[in-house]
């Protein structure tokens, strides 16, 4: 399986919209300003999270988007399922020959585990600790 810039960018703006939580709602603009991606883009992906419960639009002159949900309680596999798709490694598992179909299905099993049992709370803390943790040393 192969996550295209649509779960990539998706997962980018779930992972900013998790920063803000609380905060009141976030234009995609600023998102797309911020990370230099292309506001059009974002807005065609926020469509489909907001049909599928994830977040919700906030209009007026300080509308944007905010998270549906608690950033602990929406997963990276909610995110990538609506936007790519069924996780699965290779089409036509079925027809594989056994030992074949029991390694795409331990991939697909391995991918599934990481992508549900990581939270928007776990990745959107993740690049501070990054940041605090990078100290240069000169000798």
């Amino acid at each position: 399986m192969k996550i295209s810039t649509k779960g990539r960018y998706g997962l980018t703006i779930m992972i900013e919209l998790a920063r803000k939580h609380g905060e009141g709602p976030t234009p995609l603009k600023a998102i797309a300003r911020e990370k230099n991606l292309s506001e059009h883009y974002l807005e065609q992906l926020a469509s489909p999270l907001r049909n599928a419960g994830l977040i919700k639009s906030v209009r007026g002159a300080y509308g944007g988007y905010i998270l549906a949900k608690n950033p602990g309680e929406i997963t990276a596999g909610d995110i990538i399922r609506v936007l790519e798709g069924p996780i699965t490694p290779v089409e036509g598992i079925e027809d594989e020959e056994p030992a074949k179909q029991a390694l795409w299905i331990r991939i697909r099993d391995a991918v599934k585990d990481v992508l549900d049992t990581t939270t928007l709370e776990d990745l959107k803390d993740h690049e501070d600790d990054e940041q605090q943790d990078s100290y240069m040393f000169y000798i």
